[in-house]
């Protein structure tokens, strides 16, 4: 175990790499200056801060984590809430998405994608024996409905969308009865569609991807270049910092589509290296897990977590690839951003902090319970 556990932090420092040395590249203009400084130096420190922070998160004892999730959730909660707050929240591009602190912002959405998972198990694992209960499937819905209700306000579609993913996901593996999958299912289809209708410019985007598969002229700007920009790389890429497509053409070069500057400069042989690091970042996590209680706030929070990060780098990948329509969600310990990386190794620390964990945390908190419940 004590190898599978260096191979998945060896693993992660590997994606830290990468990403370290793309966003240096990536941030490169069409007219350099000491931008891209800047950009080293606070991705930096957003790298130190957050190793710091996921190094913390590992090292605590795995039931501080079923303890402090209904509190992490709330303060979560007041967070969106807090940058929805005109002159509090920081708008951009016409979204009010960020905290300010100085130098330093947070994007509490990032940190619904722990918090929330979190908060989900901690409830289903309190009601697990009245799981043939209708009263038990409301409980885990409104969580979700209240987080993506306040994340769709900023506007952000496409981490609202994941939220509700990320959220059917964990209640499957914690053990969510297939009839409430169902009845929530029936709920909640109707009113995403409703949403996406009464939005013209989510229409648009989605329209614009079903256009880039027909004809490439009429795709969207930034799907155009991002497919672009891996064709220009071929099979093994233009070499490092020597891409031309993120001088001023491709969008967020350093942060959403920062998969793509990866395929110019390295090549399709850089983007599979980048998938399979994820691969075996996935099964050798798998594989750490393995220990765990089935059924446990462990297994189910840290297969959640591990799940997540690895899917929502396959969405950015799919994105850049123009398999699913843009979607704003960054990669995962390679895309420039202090919230996602800093929540990103956050998560990874509980993984690793959860996979210790080899007994009911009840049991470890009161060993002279009855063994009747």
């Amino acid at each position: 175990m004590r190898l599978t556990r260096d191979a998945f932090i060896l693993t992660i420092l590997m994606l830290l790499g990468v990403g370290l040395m793309m966003v240096l590249s990536a941030s490169i203009t069409s007219r350099p200056s000491a931008n891209e400084q800047i950009y080293l130096s606070r991705h930096l420190l957003f790298l130190g801060i957050a190793v710091a922070a996921g190094g913390t998160a590992a090292l605590l004892p795995a039931w501080f984590w079923q303890r402090s999730a209904p509190w992490a959730f709330a303060a979560t909660i007041a967070l969106l809430v807090l940058v929805l707050v005109p002159g509090v929240g920081t708008e951009v591009n016409g979204a009010r998405r960020w905290l300010r602190f100085g130098p330093l912002s947070l994007q509490p959405s990032e940190l619904a994608k722990v918090t929330l998972p979190l908060f989900l198990c901690w409830g289903i694992d309190r009601r697990r024996d009245r799981f043939g209960q209708i009263a038990v499937a409301t409980p885990p819905l409104i969580p979700i409905a209240l987080t993506v209700f306040l994340v769709l306000q900023e506007p952000d579609l496409g981490t609202s969308v994941f939220l509700c993913l990320i959220s059917m996901i964990c209640l499957f593996v914690a053990g969510w009865p297939l009839w409430q999958f169902m009845l929530a299912g029936g709920l909640v289809v109707p009113l995403a569609a409703g949403l996406v209708a009464l939005k013209p410019y989510q229409r648009d985007r989605i329209e614009g991807f079903l256009a880039a598969w027909r004809d490439f002229d009429q795709a969207p700007y930034q799907i155009q270049q991002s497919l672009t920009t891996l064709g220009v790389g071929g099979g093994a890429g233009v070499g490092l910092g020597r891409g031309w497509q993120k001088l001023s053409f491709l969008p967020e070069a350093n942060t959403d589509f920062v998969f793509a500057v990866i395929g110019e400069e390295l090549g399709l042989i850089g983007t599979l290296g980048v998938i399979t690091l994820w691969v075996a970042l996935f099964l050798i996590g798998l594989r750490l897990l393995t220990r765990l209680p089935q059924r446990s706030f462990a297994y189910a929070a840290s297969i959640t977590l591990l799940t997540q990060l690895v899917l929502q780098a396959a969405v950015n990948a799919c994105v850049v690839t123009a398999l699913l329509p843009p979607k704003g969600i960054p990669h995962p310990l390679i895309s420039y951003g202090g919230s996602s990386l800093l929540m990103s190794l956050v998560a990874l620390g509980i993984i690793l902090s959860l996979s210790r964990d080899t007994e009911p945390i009840s049991d470890r908190v009161n060993p002279h319970q009855s063994p009747e419940r």
